[in-house]
C-alpha cells in the first residue's frame, strides 16, 4: 500500500480523460438502467436503509470507559483493585495495558473508525465526522483527513493502478498480471520479485502501520496543515505516555507502543489484503460500477469469528457496492446481491478465511513468476 500517483501522472490522467459529453450521452446516463442501479433499487426494498449502527454509542462508551479506567489505574493507590474489579466490569478484559489486549483494542477501534468514516453510524453526517476524528485521532493517533483521502480513492477505483493508492507498492511488490510483465520487459528489478511471496512476511505485515503509515500520516498532517487532526493525534500520544511512563519509563513505553502497532499491523494487513490482492489488479478499463467493484473484490464466508475478526468486512463486496450502509445489514443483502450477480453474469467470489490468507501469498508468487519470465525473456 502506498501513496497515490505522482502529480505529473495525475495531471496526465485528467487531461486524457477530459472530454465533452453530448446532451444525448448525459440523458442516456440519467436513464439509470445499468445493473448496479437495479441492485440498488431492490436493496432499498428489502433492507431498513435508515437503520444505523446498533452499537455505535455503546462502543464509543466502551472505549471512553477503557481510557478512563487506564488513567484511574495509573494513579490509584491500589491498582490491583482496578485491575481485578473495575476494568473487567466495564470492558470485560482481565488486565489493563497488556500488549495483546491493546492490539485487540486498536484493531477494533480501526473497524469502528471505518464505520464513522463511511458515515454509517449516526443519521447526521456532522456527528459521524466529529466522532470519526475522535476515534481515529484520540484513540489511534492518526488523521481523519489522511484516511478519507486514501480510502475514498480506493472505493472509487479499487485495484486500479495510479488511481487506487492501496495498490501502489513503491516498487516493493509487483501485483496482478500486467504490472509484473511490464516491469520484466523493462528490466526493472528493484527487488527480487520472484521471491516477493517470501519476503512479504518480513516487509508488509510488520512495517505497514508502525513505520510507513506513521511516517506518512505525520508528514501529511504537517504538509497539508491538518492542524485539527494533528491536535487529536497529539492528545493520543499525551494520554498514552501519561498512562505508561510511570510503569515502563520512556523507552519502555515507546517499545510497548511500537510492539502493539507491530501486532496490529499484522492483523490489519491480512484482513484488508485478503479481499483485494488476489483479485484483478490492472490499469483503468472503464467498466460500469458493478463490474468494476466485483472484479476487484471478494467475500469471506460468514461466521461469528469472521464477523468480529474483520469488523464485518468479510462482506467486502456488499461494502463496496453500498459503502454507507451500516455493516450489520451486509448479511441481509448478500444473498440478493449474489443472486443478481448470477442473473447478470457477474462473477461473485466467496471463500473461506484460510483460503483467503493462502491466496494472498499465492497471488504474489504468481505475479513474481510472471515478472521473472518476462525479465529473462530475450
Amino acid at each position: 500500500m502506498g501513496k497515490g500517483g505522482e502529480k505529473g501522472e495525475e495531471a496526465g490522467e485528467r487531461e486524457a480523460q477530459s472530454r465533452l459529453y453530448s446532451w444525448e450521452e448525459i440523458q442516456r446516463h440519467n436513464l439509470r438502467t445499468d445493473k448496479w442501479l437495479v441492485i440498488e433499487r431492490k436493496v432499498y426494498n428489502i433492507t431498513t436503509w435508515a437503520a444505523r449502527h446498533p452499537g455505535g454509542p455503546r462502543v464509543i462508551s466502551h472505549y471512553a470507559g477503557e481510557d478512563a479506567t487506564d488513567a484511574f489505574w495509573a494513579f490509584h493507590l491500589n491498582p490491583s483493585f482496578v485491575q481485578k474489579f473495575l476494568k473487567p466490569l466495564l470492558i470485560g478484559e482481565l488486565a489493563p495495558g497488556e500488549p495483546s489486549q491493546d492490539r485487540g483494542k486498536n484493531a477494533q477501534a480501526g473497524w469502528l473508525q471505518h464505520d464513522f468514516g463511511h458515515l454509517s453510524v449516526f443519521k447526521k453526517s456532522k456527528w459521524n465526522h466529529i466522532v470519526h476524528k475522535f476515534v481515529i485521532g484520540h484513540l489511534k493517533g492518526a488523521s481523519a483527513n489522511w484516511w478519507n483521502h486514501r480510502h475514498f480513492q480506493h472505493h472509487a477505483k479499487p485495484n486500479i493502478f495510479k488511481k487506487d493508492p492501496d495498490v501502489n507498492m513503491l516498487h516493493i511488490f509487483v501485483l496482478g498480471d500486467s504490472q509484473p510483465v511490464e516491469y520484466g520487459k523493462k528490466k526493472l528489478k528493484y527487488l527480487p520479485y520472484h521471491h516477493q511471496h517470501e519476503y512479504f512476511f518480513l516487509v508488509f505485515p510488520p512495517f505497514l502501520i508502525p513505520v510507513y503509515f506513521q511516517m506518512q500520516i505525520i508528514m501529511t498532517m504537517i504538509r497539508r496543515r491538518f492542524w485539527a487532526d494533528l491536535a487529536w493525534a497529539f492528545s493520543y500520544y499525551m494520554r498514552y505516555f501519561i498512562m505508561y511512563i510511570p510503569f515502563y519509563g520512556v523507552l519502555g513505553s515507546l517499545f510497548l507502543l511500537t510492539f502493539v502497532r507491530f501486532l496490529e499491523s499484522h492483523w490489519f494487513v491480512w484482513v484488508t489484503q485478503m479481499n483485494h490482492i488476489p483479485m484483478e489488479i490492472d490499469c483503468e478499463k472503464h467498466r460500469d460500477w458493478l463490474s468494476a467493484q466485483l472484479a476487484a473484490t471478494c467475500n469471506i464466508e460468514q461466521s461469528f469469528f469472521n464477523d468480529w475478526f474483520t469488523g464485518h468486512l468479510n462482506f467486502q463486496i456488499e461494502h463496496h457496492l453500498f459503502p454507507m450502509m451500516p455493516r450489520h445489514n451486509y448479511c441481509k443483502i448478500a444473498p440478493l446481491v449474489k443472486s443478481l450477480c448470477t442473473k447478470y453474469g457477474v462473477h461473485y467470489e466467496e471463500k473461506s478465511l484460510g483460503k483467503a490468507f493462502k491466496d494472498i501469498v499465492g497471488s504474489l508468487k504468481k505475479s513474481g513468476d510472471l515478472w521473472l519470465d518476462a525479465y529473462l525473456h530475450k
